[in-house]
């Protein structure tokens, strides 16, 4: 989940874009039509035509994603005077670095405008950065996948708002019988809609929210078999929009991150997409590799009241994300959901934490490997896990089916790859277990338990 072997096919141009407040030269700061400040044009010479991938480098003195007023500056990207995209700084003051795609550019000269968009949060300040371009020609292996990576329209009611921003772009390649599918999905900042924040922490192991957003399968030439979006309700639709080359136009249309290929707002996020391989890991491993991910994450929950020290299960909120316990296993589920419990040590006794609060909405559902979280006592320390059991349930009907009798679930746990907390800049910290072996779970039994530092043994 790295960067692409750049060694191969990467050029490199390094050019400073004014700061705000760093006094840039005279004559490179204008105010445009629409009233964005202009920080400085970037110059950009390609010898052949060639996917372009911008690496900014971007600092705000004054931005904090986690506080109103001060969210984010937002830079809109314009190439050779058309516009691009918004690029907000959801990093906070940085430096940090953003990898956005200006799509296909020929050969040529080329120029690259950034500017302060009015957008921008008004305590935004203080905002500077650097640009190296990567040049991805069409002999590179990395360009047809760059060639068609989606660009993301913002919906409508996030415009502005500093909500469910597209954090981060991969896609996954598949080989197929004939030729082969890539599959890109976004880690959004949030969800304003669907999953309640403490069912997606306790099922999914993050407040983010990542969708597969647009699936094509190529023949050994490259043309096109079929291609798909993820749409309202979670249907794959047939794609059948516009395109700027390769690209599709996708536009955000739901408060839980639906698309549609069709649609009427103008501005637009293009992350950079990365090549990830998710053998025996969690697609949450994508923000691992990208730790900051997690920071935006607690910050945005906290800056929109969903966090809340004394929260309770099924009330829509949580406790601060720093007092989580994230697990990732694999298993493989049959008729079952899963959960999981932490034996803590605190206050001289030990507990056991239930990530489930014995609900059946906050199991996992699902086969492969996955994320679940639980919270911490008040005043708990990570240090003091001592072990971790998971548990099988029977699944609960499905619409129009009969109840499945107690004991029918099954899994099989396979792998424990993580067992973390969030560091006070809200990184993962330290594993604090991992295991590969087999364990078999059966609905409504005792489960596996798993002492920290050693093997698993069922429970009495």
């Amino acid at each position: 989940m790295g960067p692409f072997p750049a060694s191969r096919w990467r050029a490199v141009s390094v050019v400073a874009f004014a700061g705000l407040m760093a006094g840039p030269p005279a004559g490179t700061r204008s105010v445009d039509a629409e009233g964005s400040t202009l920080l400085r044009d970037a110059a950009l010479t390609l010898a052949e035509p060639a996917e372009v991938v911008a690496a900014i480098t971007a600092a705000c003195e004054t931005c904090a994603w986690g506080e109103k007023g001060r969210e984010a500056a937002v830079l809109r990207i314009r190439v050779d005077g058309r516009y691009s995209q918004d690029l907000p700084l959801v990093q906070g003051r940085g430096p940090a670095v953003y990898r956005v795609l200006l799509g296909r550019l020929e050969a040529g000269a080329h120029t690259v405008e950034a500017t302060l968009d009015p957008v921008s949060a008004p305590g935004a300040r203080g905002v500077s950065a650097e640009v190296v371009f990567e040049r991805v020609p069409e002999s590179a292996p990395e360009h047809v996948a760059l060639a068609h990576a989606p660009v993301l329209h913002q919906r409508p009611n996030a415009v502005g708002r500093f909500t469910d921003v597209p954090l981060l772009m991969y896609y996954e390649v598949h080989p197929l019988p004939s030729g082969r599918r890539l599959d890109y999905s976004v880690v959004f900042s949030h969800e304003d809609g669907g999953t309640p924040t403490d069912r997606l922490m306790a099922t999914w192991g993050r407040a983010t929210d990542i969708e597969l957003v647009y699936s094509v399968e190529l023949d050994p030439k490259g043309a096109i078999v079929r291609e798909v979006y993820q749409a309202k309700d979670h249907a794959m639709l047939p794609f059948s929009g516009r395109r700027e080359g390769r690209h599709p136009l996708l536009w955000v249309v739901t408060d839980n991150n639906m698309l549609s290929d069709r649609g009427q707002t103008t501005r637009r996020h293009r992350p950079a997409p990365r090549r990830c391989e998710l053998t025996d890991v969690s697609r949450e491993g994508v923000m691992d590799a990208h730790p900051w991910t997690y920071r935006v994450m607690a910050e945005e929950v906290r800056r929109e009241g969903r966090v809340d020290p004394s929260a309770r299960p099924a009330s829509g909120r949580i406790p601060d994300p720093s007092r989580f316990v994230f697990l990732e296993a694999c298993a493989e589920v049959h008729d079952a959901t899963l959960a999981f419990d932490l034996a803590v040590r605190h206050e001289g006794t030990v507990r056991w934490i239930a990530s489930d609060a014995a609900d059946p909405r906050f199991r996992v559902a699902r086969s492969g490997c996955f994320r679940a979280a639980v919270a911490l006592p008040k005043g708990a320390a990570a240090t003091g896990v001592e072990a971790v059991r998971l548990r099988a349930h029977t699944r609960p009907p499905r619409k129009g089916e009969a109840a499945l009798p107690a004991g029918t679930g099954r899994a099989r746990l396979t792998r424990i790859n993580r067992l973390f907390t969030l560091g006070g800049d809200y990184a993962p910290g330290e594993d604090l277990l991992r295991w590969i072996g087999e364990a078999l779970l059966g609905g409504e039994g005792p489960g596996v338990e798993i002492r920290v530092g050693t093997g698993p043994r069922p429970l009495p």
